[in-house]
């Protein structure tokens, strides 16, 4: 395990709002459950009878956008499933429910549930387990704000971004599909992905998918993923659902149990399967196994870390040991919520985030890194 030196205290459970009036909420988007014939053959399973709510509406998550900023949080590198479907609106799957989230003019989230095969409530209750709602973004960031100025400066101007808590399998092979990879390509191969699951519906022109189980992952060839131009991590995804397939008691329940395991466990868990390294690992644990100290070190978070924590290692090279040192230098500084720390300070670096943030901010970084470079 790494070493904590700082911790953080126990820390409140998020407390619910009361619900506060809003405006006019957005005009329900479109839905078609009708599939196109030309992609029937993607899912050879029986499709379950969707059970859709009698009339699609907007209803209120309780969630401010401190809490919850939608695009800080879903187009930024967590999942790659949902897409956006309007200003400040974005669609996806949680298990068996396609939902749309926005905000409403005064900042707050609701969200439109446009079917489920269960009931809606299944579906708010699974939907706030997926955007981790037991944990205060704005009280975890308060702490990590009073012990590092630049922290607090970045929150001031990104606040709500949040670490989900994505099904493990489902961000397991989304997390296989990015590596040494585009956005634009990763979308691509996990959309590709997708559409072995069964067919939802359709938002805006958009096709939604449960995510495929084991079996109908099983169904594809590393042919037909490398015909996909999934390439050389073809074989890795095909190595992976055979290595889940013959765990015992199967591969999404040992997944799962996961999430009772120490981080270091977690890593050496899933550095056994295909295609699985210490930087895919460690996103894993943090958006879908409740490991919120994981730090996914790439050349990113060097950067971070060789700018803010580690000055001393500035134009060094990268190499495994270094990673490791670079985790626990986030851990020594942010305590056990450091992968929800890392998560913003990663986001900032996103050139779509700089132009959020006051231009002297990163003039005056950008030359503090220079000096500390060259000096």
């Amino acid at each position: 395990m790494l070493s904590l030196s700082f911790r953080l205290t126990s820390l409140p459970i998020m407390k619910r709002q009361r619900p506060k009036p809003t405006p006019i909420p957005p005009p329900t988007p479109p839905l078609s459950t009708t599939k196109p014939r030309s992609q029937t053959h993607h899912n050879p399973t029986k499709k379950p009878k969707p059970i859709n709510p009698p009339k699609s509406k907007w209803v209120s998550l309780n969630l401010t956008q401190s809490e919850l900023s939608l695009p800080l949080t879903f187009p930024t590198g967590q999942t790659f499933r949902w897409k956006q479907t309007g200003p400040l609106q974005y669609t996806g799957v949680v298990d068996s429910h396609l939902v749309s989230l926005t905000h409403l003019q005064n900042g707050d989230v609701s969200y439109c549930l446009h079917h489920t095969t269960t009931s809606e409530t299944s579906a708010r209750s699974a939907l706030l387990g997926f955007l981790n709602v037991g944990i205060s973004l704005s009280e975890i960031w308060e702490v990590f704000s009073a012990s590092d100025r630049r922290f607090a400066e970045l929150a001031c101007h990104l606040g709500g971004a949040r670490v989900l808590r994505q099904d493990p399998l489902e961000c397991l092979i989304q997390f296989l599909c990015s590596s040494n990879n585009n956005i634009k390509r990763i979308t691509k191969m996990v959309d590709f992905v997708s559409s072995l699951g069964t067919y939802l519906g359709t938002v805006e022109g958009l096709q939604f998918h449960q995510f495929p189980s084991l079996d109908q992952l099983a169904s594809v060839s590393e042919d037909q993923l490398r015909q996909a131009g999934f390439g050389y991590r073809a074989k890795y995804i095909i190595g992976t659902v055979s290595a889940l397939q013959s765990k015992p008691g199967g591969g999404e329940e040992w997944l799962a149990s996961l999430r009772n395991m120490d981080l270091q466990e977690v890593i050496d868990a899933l550095s056994t399967l295909p295609g699985v390294g210490p930087k895919v690992a460690a996103c894993i644990a943090l958006f879908s196994l409740d490991q919120h100290h994981a730090i996914p070190v790439d050349t990113h978070v060097w950067q971070i870390a060789t700018r803010d924590l580690l000055p001393e290692l500035a134009g060094v090279r990268l190499t495994p040991k270094l990673c490791s040192r670079v985790s626990e230098a986030f851990v020594s500084k942010y305590g056990k919520y450091a992968g929800w720390a890392q998560t913003l300070l990663f986001i900032a670096e996103l050139p779509s985030q700089k132009a959020l943030l006051p231009a002297h901010f990163w003039s005056t970084k950008e030359k503090k890194s220079t000096k500390t470079k060259n000096g």
